[in-house]
């Protein structure tokens, strides 16, 4: 099973997002850059994988910028964690984190791949 949740805020940038999740869980997020999802932060360990990213994201064609989460239209910024299985101390301490909320949650516990949304 792996265990995903995304986050999104509106008043950290993904710099700033980085920085402050990097200190509260003792991260070092590197910057890397995809043409799909442009400049985005990444931290893994042996059991666990956060990515920060803007939720604006290059548009098809050079058009104007499409959303990653087009539900949540007002975070300006998303975080996502991947476990091998629910943390929720990881959970609790992202959601102590001022200004980044908890949007959804998503598990492959189907047993068949497909993904369950909670």
């Amino acid at each position: 099973m792996t265990d995903h949740h995304l986050y999104g805020t509106s008043t950290h940038t993904t710099d700033e997002l980085a920085r402050l999740v990097g200190d509260r869980l003792g991260l070092v997020f590197i910057e890397r850059e995809s043409d799909y999802r442009g400049i985005y932060h990444l931290a893994a360990t042996r059991d666990r994988r956060i990515e920060i990213q803007p939720n604006p994201i290059p548009g098809e064609d050079g058009g104007g910028d499409d959303l990653y989460a087009p539900d949540h239209p007002a975070a300006q910024a998303l975080l996502m964690t991947m476990t091998p299985a629910p943390d929720p101390t990881l959970q609790a301490r992202l959601r102590a984190v001022e200004g980044l909320h908890h949007l959804s949650r998503t598990d492959n516990a189907t047993g068949d791949g497909r993904q369950r949304r909670r």
